[in-house]
């Protein structure tokens, strides 16, 4: 019984440092991505206005994964491809929820949240829910910048 609690603390304390660390690595990555910048990119999209985004995506060959189509091999064709799904829309609003995490790894930052949807399609139905996502920030050239994301949402 002893070595059960004496195996208790050991583990509380470990879990406890590991927290630590992580809270310390983010503090460390300075001017490193937050929740509010992972809002201010879903603000931009909440315009329906690709324009409004694509200071925050990483040109070149990337892997964007969107609810759909199912995915994009760059921003250029993430952007092109993305003004057909807006068009449908006539409003929206995106929230970043409470959930947010964000993980430093170096010069990247892998984040995840789920987001809440409110939007009116312009044939007037009303969309609501919750989705998933998941994002890669990369800095580059002192910015940072989506170098990878996945947009998913629950089947029922």
């Amino acid at each position: 019984m002893r070595h059960m609690k004496a195996w208790v603390v050991v583990v509380v304390l470990l879990v406890s440092l590991g927290l630590a660390q992580t809270k310390k690595a983010a503090k460390a990555a300075g001017g490193g991505p937050d929740k509010a910048l992972m809002q201010k990119v879903w603000d931009g999209w909440s315009t329906l206005d690709v324009s409004k985004v694509s200071e925050f995506y990483a040109p070149g060959p990337r892997v964007f994964f969107d609810i759909t189509p199912l995915k994009y091999a760059s921003w250029d064709e993430y952007q092109k491809g993305v003004v057909n799904v807006l068009a449908d829309f006539k409003t929206a609003k995106f929230t970043v929820n409470d959930d947010a995490e964000l993980h430093p790894a170096g010069q990247y930052v892998w984040a995840t949240s789920t987001v809440k949807e409110d939007a009116t399609m312009k044939s007037g139905k009303r969309e609501m829910g919750t989705f998933r996502w998941t994002v890669v920030f990369e800095k580059q050239n002192g910015k940072w910048l989506i170098v990878h994301e996945h947009v998913s949402a629950p089947l029922s």
